[in-house]
Formats: structure tokens, C-alpha cells, sequence
């Protein structure tokens, strides 16, 4: 009898609470796939740039084997909406340390919603009406990618520079946050405010999902919320296998500008952390899902 090993969502929040992982990533390198397929893969990557008239960067490590891909891992993407996990993150460790801070009330009014350009939960009538906790307000952000949301957890923060803070605090020196939604996601090429690599942001998220960057119940929290992620069918979860557990977050911008980031756990075996950011040269290009879904589907069987 052939049993369905892929780890629950009740498995993978047990594991994550129970422990964290010592998170050893690689360091170095640029531009190639770690392996002996590596240059194989890399001309893979190279023809789906081509092929999609973009500029796309990879971080994938499989921890439980050590290998990595990796391409364009250190250049500057866009961050856009990726940025949201780690400012719940930072409101996790920094602003709740009993519960209380997170059943907070937090109101706001209709010129918020109109100012965020965003606001699928954050917008509606009951919401607005009576406004949303801290935690429903993390869970809209991550879940659902409110921009409304998000811009209310960086006001209780301190603003955009304080998730750059946490980012130094927990060892990236490379993702910043400079802006708030809508205007973070102009994305225009050069620009290095509102910036993440690949490998800075995959390095990221293991070290909040994975790591102990984060106390156990709200690591459970965090990754809760990425696991419940509706934002990434068309990304991650169209190109991995579908029996692949994913806990991830997308971001969208201007020039094309297409993210996902998360870990990802496959049957039977330990996590993978996945980065993949990707931008155009057209500032009205629409975000190509399919070259991340491309992307990620490429990873998985390299690194399977």
C-alpha cells in the first residue's frame, strides 16, 4: 500500500513550532546552477529569459540535500509585495510579546483603502465599518496581499525603514524598504530603494519560516499565514508538483515586475527554500505569472 506522505498543514505547523532548523545557506556565486548539471541548468534559465523577454533571478536549496540553484542570486529585483511577510514578522518579534498587541483594534477609514490601491478584506463594508485586528490585518496582508493592510502594520511599526532594521537584525544586509503601497512597486529599472536578490530574500523567509529568527508560536503564526497564501496558483503553486506543500508570498509591480518566495515541502522529505524574482524592460508589461510558474517547475525537478 503506497501512502500520501506529503506533510499536512497541521504536520508542517507542528514541525515548525517544535523546532527551528539551523538554516545553513550557501554564500558566493553568481549566475550559475551549483551541481553537475549546473551549466545545463543555467541555459535552461538563460532560454526562459529569452523566451519571456525578462530579467529573472533563482535561489533554490534543497536543506536536506545542500543542493542550490542559483542565477542572477545577488542582483537587485523590485521587492514589492514580498515585503509583507517580513513586516508581519517584525511585528511578531517587536510589537506583541503576550497576544495582546495582535487582538488589537486597529480603525481606519475609506481614504486609507483609496490610497493603498489594494484592499480586497481591508475594503470591505463590515471591515471599514468596524475596523480589523493586528492579526486579521497580518492574515489579510500575507493571505490576500492587501495593500491597506500592509500599510497599517508599517504605520504600528514606525515605518517603511524599520522592516529594513529588522532585515539587518536578523543578518540581510541586502533587502530594503524605503516607500509605502502603492508607490514601492514602480519598479523602475536601476532603482535600488524597495530592493531584495534572490538569494537575500530566499535566505529571508528560511530564516523566519525555518530558522529561529522568530519564537516558536509565532513562526507557527507566520507560516499559517503563508501556507494559507491566494495569491500564488498561477506562480509557485501552478509549477510545483502538486503534491508539494507551499507556504509562500507573490509580489506584483510595474516593468513586468513578478515575485514568489516561500518554502516549499515535498513528500516524505525536508523543506526547499525558493526565491524567484523576475522584471521586464516595459513599464506596462504585465507580471508574467507564467515565467514564475516556469521557473519554479524547472527548480523542482532539478533539485528533486
Amino acid at each position: 500500500m503506497i501512502m500520501d506522505v506529503r506533510p499536512s498543514r497541521r504536520g508542517v505547523l507542528s514541525g515548525v513550532a517544535a523546532t527551528a532548523l539551523t538554516v545553513v545557506l550557501p554564500t558566493g556565486g553568481r549566475a550559475f546552477a551549483q551541481g553537475a548539471d549546473g551549466a545545463e541548468t543555467a541555459a535552461r534559465l538563460r532560454a526562459l529569459e529569452q523566451a519571456h523577454s525578462a530579467r529573472l533571478g533563482v535561489f533554490g536549496r534543497d536543506l536536506a540535500t545542500g543542493r542550490t540553484v542559483l542565477y542572477r542570486a545577488d542582483e537587485l529585483f523590485p521587492m514589492c509585495s514580498t515585503f509583507k511577510t517580513i513586516a508581519v514578522a517584525a511585528v511578531l518579534r517587536d510589537l506583541d510579546s503576550d497576544g495582546e498587541f495582535l487582538a488589537r483594534r486597529i480603525r481606519y477609514g475609506e481614504q486609507d483603502v483609496e490610497r493603498s490601491g489594494y484592499a480586497p478584506i481591508t475594503g470591505l463594508p463590515d471591515n471599514l465599518a468596524n475596523g480589523m485586528t493586528v492579526a486579521d490585518l497580518c492574515a489579510a496582508a500575507i493571505e490576500y496581499s492587501d495593500n491597506t493592510a500592509a500599510n497599517l502594520l508599517l504605520h504600528e511599526l514606525g515605518g517603511p525603514g524599520v522592516v529594513t532594521g529588522f532585515c539587518r537584525s536578523i543578518g540581510d544586509g541586502v533587502t530594503r524598504l524605503d516607500r509605502w503601497e502603492p508607490e514601492l512597486n514602480s519598479a523602475e529599472p536601476g532603482r535600488v530603494t524597495d530592493t531584495t536578490s534572490p538569494r537575500a530574500l530566499g535566505r529571508t523567509y528560511a530564516r523566519l519560516a525555518l530558522g529561529d529568527a522568530l519564537e516558536a508560536p509565532d513562526r507557527e503564526r507566520l507560516t499559517g499565514w503563508l501556507l494559507g497564501n491566494t495569491t500564488s496558483g498561477n506562480r509557485f503553486r501552478a509549477g510545483l508538483p502538486k503534491d508539494w506543500t507551499v507556504a509562500d508570498k507573490t509580489g506584483s509591480g510595474r516593468y513586468g515586475t513578478a515575485n514568489d518566495a516561500g518554502i516549499a515541502w515535498p513528500p516524505g522529505r525536508g523543506p526547499i527554500v525558493l526565491a524567484v524574482l523576475s522584471t521586464k524592460r516595459d513599464a506596462a508589461a504585465p507580471a508574467d505569472e507564467a515565467l514564475i510558474a516556469d521557473t519554479a517547475a524547472l527548480v523542482a525537478a532539478v533539485l528533486s
